[in-house]
């Protein structure tokens, strides 16, 4: 069992973002099965075109954003719901003027990252 507050979690940057960080809130050592993250991404930021070996389920916590799935745009804002099949190429850029934040939740297994650009 885990339990804690959000303000005691680690902030990592991320290297191929733009003013992108998350936490990892449920790890792999923590959670069985899924691990549990939460996404920050600053006005004008994002993450580039990039592919990951496991799928992805994301809900939006505040902010606007247009998100590359395929060949495909979205632009979601805060309550919108995210799949991302495993291996799909996809890309983040906020498009609103307040950060951007989600909670991404995958499953436990290697997860291969390729970046595109």
């Amino acid at each position: 069992m885990t339990v804690k507050h959000i303000k005691k979690v680690p902030v990592e940057t991320i290297p191929a973002g733009n003013g992108a960080s998350r936490q990892v809130l449920i790890g792999p050592d923590e959670g069985p099965n899924f691990a549990m993250r939460r996404f920050i991404m600053e006005p004008g930021g994002g993450i580039a075109a990039h592919t990951n070996s496991v799928e992805h389920e994301q809900y939006v916590l505040r902010g606007q954003a247009r998100i590359g799935i395929g060949g495909e745009e979205y632009d979601v804002e805060t309550g919108s719901v995210v799949m991302i099949p495993a291996g799909v190429p996809h890309w983040y850029k906020v498009t609103g003027d307040e950060p951007f934040e989600f909670i991404c939740v995958v499953p436990n297994l290697p997860d291969e990252i390729q970046m595109l650009e």
